[in-house]
């Protein structure tokens, strides 16, 4: 087997990633495809933690512009996220991936509660662990809990999965002339206000040298071939 270029990586999915054509709700069969994507990479060696969002569920945009109070909007987001990361974890679980959800907010019942060493066994021990409900704290975006969850358990990169192949100046669906970029700087990701993560991510994955990596997860050999360290996507570093 060739060398792998990252032992350890923390994915990022949006919550729309579940929800199949619409966005919303929880498609089961696009459930089963991530999950069949991350076990490839377990059995490659790999060792995968999983952030995922909450967007397919509940958009606290919509509450706000109703009046609704912030914290209240983003920690309903949170208890999405926990959902989005049980479904994820059944997908897994059912092609023979060991899995552990564990949940910023105690949820006993149905999570472990976020222990940072115990993350970082589970890893050792062969299990993908997905994090939910975010840092814990309202205000912070699933991006800022991708970076701080990766940072925390030293993944050796920040994997930003999409549907679009990389980081392009302009949304490549509306503008053909759209240019991608193979690699960029922290920096010119913040000035240039790119969308690649917001920008308290961004500060923190540079604050603390983490690369981020933007690929296209349907794509079927762009993450294998990333993590040969084969040139895919958009590479954000310092």
């Amino acid at each position: 087997m060739a060398e792998l270029k990252y032992k350890r990586i923390l994915l990022k999915l949006s919550g729309e990633a579940l929800g199949g054509k619409t966005g919303f709700g929880i498609d089961v069969h696009e459930a089963e495809s991530i999950a069949s994507r991350i076990k490839e990479v377990r059995e490659m060696g790999v060792d995968v933690a999983v952030v995922i969002g909450a967007g397919n569920l509940w958009r606290g945009k919509q509450g706000l512009e109703r009046g609704m109070d912030r914290s209240t909007a983003d920690y309903m987001g949170m208890l999405a996220t926990v959902m989005n990361a049980m479904a994820l974890m059944d997908a897994l679980e059912r092609q023979g991936v060991y899995t552990r959800v564990m949940s910023a907010i105690e949820m006993r019942a149905i999570a472990e509660p976020y222990i940072r060493r115990r993350a970082v066994r589970h890893l050792e021990k062969g299990r993908v662990v997905v994090f939910g409900a975010g840092t814990g704290n309202p205000f912070f975006s699933t991006d800022t809990a991708a970076a701080l969850r990766a940072t925390e358990i030293d993944a050796n990169v920040v994997i930003k999965a999409t549907k679009v192949d990389g980081v392009y100046d302009a949304d490549p669906k509306k503008n053909p002339d759209a240019k991608k970029f193979d690699q960029l700087s922290y920096i010119d990701v913040l000035n240039r206000r790119l969308e690649v993560m917001d920008s308290t991510a961004i500060t923190l994955c540079m604050e603390n040298n983490l690369p981020i990596l933007v690929l296209n997860l349907w794509d079927e050999s762009a993450l294998l071939g990333a993590l040969r360290g084969e040139a895919v996507g958009t590479l954000v570093t310092g």
